[in-house]
Parts: C-alpha cells; structure tokens; sequence
C-alpha cells in the first residue's frame, strides 16, 4: 500500500470517549511510529490529547516521535514534537466577539431545544482557543452515559442545525456522541488534512484516515468528501484489528 501518513480520529477510533488509548492500540501506534508518519486529529484540545494518546505510548525515540502529528480541535490547532518537547506549529484561535456569540448562541438554543442538562459531569460549555464545545452532559461524563443520552445522534443534530442558523459566519458542526464544536467558517477535519499535507509535503493520495463518523452527519465525513482514501470503524477494537493487517504490509514494503 502506497500510504506515506495513517491519520486517525481519537474518541471511539483509537479509544472509548475521553478515556486512554487501550494498551492494544498504544502498543499498535508505537508499532506504526517506527516507519509511518501518523495523526491523530480530533476535537478535544491538546492536554486531553496528551492524557490519552502521548502519556499512553510506548517509550520512543525522537526520531519515531517526530513522525507524531497531533491536530487538537478538529485541525485548527498543530502540534509537533522537537528539541524542546511539544509546540504548536499554528493555531486558529477564534476572536473574543466569535467566542461569545458562539457560546451565547449553542446556551441558547440548547434550553431552547430542552437539551439543557441540570446534572452533568463537569462544565457544558468549553473555551478551547479556536474551538467553542458544547458536551450536554459535561466534559467528564461516563461513556454509557452518552451513549444513552442520544443514541440516534438526533437531539445533537438539532441543535448542530439550530445553532448554524444564528452564527451564518462560523462553522457549527456534530462533535463527539453529545457534543457540538464551534470554529471559524471552512475549518473542520478536511481543513485540518489540507494542512497537515501543506506542511510535510505528503500528498492527500498518499494518506489514508480511519475514522468512526464517516456518515454525512459525522465530524469524518469532510474527509472523506474531499477524496481522500478513508477506513471505517466502529470502535477502538476494529481499529486494533485492522493495524494487525496494516502494519505487516506497511513495514514490507
């Protein structure tokens, strides 16, 4: 397989919602590190990233390190590792007036819709530089928990749509199994592919993305709709199985 870089999603691709990579995966990534370029990008920002995916690695080098490509907040934020440990490459922070319409406006409109929560694990409402993010039921909530609060994703998407319409100059889209992410227009994963691409060189054909929300309505599907080669999964243990079958034929050939 001509694949010069594997990116992944993080939450229910490479691990169950907010919790750590499972060893499986961890030993799998570390495997990877050793001849591919790999990314993870997704819409939690970076210390949850280094909770759950660089605190859970096996002992590397730098030169396996530095094929580590981390893009927090769904691309709008690039992180790199070098002489000095992790540092941004670039990041698309949002302006204070973006900020606060957009945390006014997903309020708003989830009391509106009754999706307003009372009991939650953690804040609703979530300031992370360039990305606003609503979690219904707080930040730290259980993953059965938000499972059983939208299982068909239709309450999410209701309130993806209603908050769009207030803020016609930002990019509203469906986040994790409860959340909605706010950024600037035209940014989201494909954004953040484009340029991940950019900066190395690697050409979209020769990278492939495995993903959990492929679907129209999923945080993937921009990825998968601007042409690049995507691999579907359906959880952290499919992940796991198909880099089984990847990585022999990655490190052959």
């Amino acid at each position: 397989m001509p694949f010069e870089l594997i990116a992944f999603d993080l939450d229910d691709t490479l691990a169950p919602s907010k919790s750590p990579l499972p060893d499986e995966i961890a030993h799998r990534l570390g495997e990877l590190l050793q001849t591919t370029e790999v990314c993870v990008i997704s819409g939690g920002q970076f210390e949850q990233f280094r909770k759950q995916v660089v605190d859970r690695l096996p002992q590397l080098d730098d030169e396996a390190l530095a094929r580590l490509h981390l893009m927090p907040t769904c691309g709008t934020q690039y992180f790199r590792h070098g002489e000095y440990g992790w540092s941004a490459v670039y990041a698309e922070h949002l302006t204070d007036d973006e900020k606060q319409r957009a945390l006014d406006a997903v309020e708003e409109e989830a009391r509106r819709l009754g999706y307003w929560e009372t009991e939650t694990w953690g804040p609703i409402l979530e300031d992370r530089g360039s990305q606003i993010t609503f979690s219904a039921l707080g930040q730290s909530a259980p993953v059965d928990a938000k499972a059983a609060w939208d299982p068909t994703g239709e309450k999410k998407n209701a309130l993806r749509a209603a908050v769009a319409e207030l803020l016609p100059d930002l990019e509203v889209r469906s986040g994790g199994s409860t959340s909605v992410d706010i950024t600037r227009k035209g940014i989201d994963k494909a954004y953040g592919m484009q340029r991940l691409s950019d900066v190395t060189g690697i050409p979209l054909d020769e990278m492939l993305f495995v993903g959990d929300r492929l679907d129209p309505d999923g945080n993937d599907y921009p990825v998968k709709a601007m042409g690049v080669r995507c691999h579907e999964v359906s959880g952290w243990e499919d992940t796991a199985e198909f880099l089984g079958e990847l990585i022999p034929q990655l490190i052959a050939r």
